[in-house]
């Protein structure tokens, strides 16, 4: 059984209907990358596996360990084991990296660590990241770069170590060393806490550090294409018109 299924998704944005029956399955340990052009549903499908309000389900079901989660809340659906990267993360002045991320993984487990253990955590995840310990004291992405804002999400991942992470388009705006810091960073905890990745890029060259198991291309809200690692290659040589017209 794959810990996260989805079966025949349909999901309308306001009057507009964008995934027109999505369906795939990720197992934890597994990379799933899923691509496709601007507007093809990449981030609509993002946000209705979280269970973001705006997204409503209209036909499907989103499973995780055999359990359907699809009417879900976006905490209950968090505490089940989701965890998604935002493409624009928000800032929040006034709360520290540190502080946010003590109150989350309290509110996930439905437990009270101390100060000092979270500190202890947090230091060993920074270090496994290649962070600096200062990044703990600053607010929440205010005045973060591109790259310091895709760290932060991969720190949040690295401390909340949930069973299935959707990470969308976490090498927008980020330099090439950054790119290889956050790649290296999703490698270590997928395999530290055997953790299922979905993966949404445009792109190939974050592929070309964390390799994906299968790649899944969405056109107009379905998946029309499904291969392996080379996969992505055939999308940089040829473009996604000249891919699917080889099928």
């Amino acid at each position: 059984m794959a810990h996260l299924e989805v079966k025949d998704l349909h999901v309308k944005v306001e009057d507009k209907k964008i995934l027109n029956g999505i369906n795939l399955e990720i197992n934890r340990g597994e990379i799933v990358a899923l691509m496709g052009p601007n507007g093809s549903g990449k981030s609509t499908l993002a946000c209705a596996l979280m269970g973001s309000p705006k997204h409503a389900v209209e036909k499907g079901q989103i499973i995780i360990n055999g359990e359907d989660i699809t009417s879900l809340s976006p905490d209950k659906r968090a505490k089940k084991g989701l965890f998604l990267s935002f493409q624009y993360p928000s800032e929040i002045p006034g709360v520290s990296v540190a502080n946010f991320l003590r109150t989350a993984l309290n509110s996930i487990n439905g437990t009270s660590i101390s100060v000092k253990e979270f500190m202890q955590r947090l230091k060993e995840k920074m270090r496994l990241l290649d962070i600096d310990e200062s990044f703990a004291k600053r607010y929440l992405n205010e005045g973060f770069s591109g790259g310091e804002k895709k760290r932060a999400e991969i720190l949040q991942l690295a401390v909340l170590q949930p069973k299935i992470a959707i990470l969308d388009e976490t090498d927008s705006g980020t330099d090439v060393d950054a790119l290889k810091t956050i790649a290296n960073g999703i490698n270590k905890i997928k395999e530290e806490c055997n953790m299922g990745v979905l993966l949404i890029t445009h792109y190939n060259r974050i592929l070309q550090y964390v390799r994906p198991d299968k790649i899944h291309i969405v056109i107009d809200g379905k998946i029309v294409k499904t291969g392996g690692p080379e996969l992505a290659d055939k999308i940089e040589a040829e473009g996604y018109k000249g891919v699917l017209a080889g099928n």
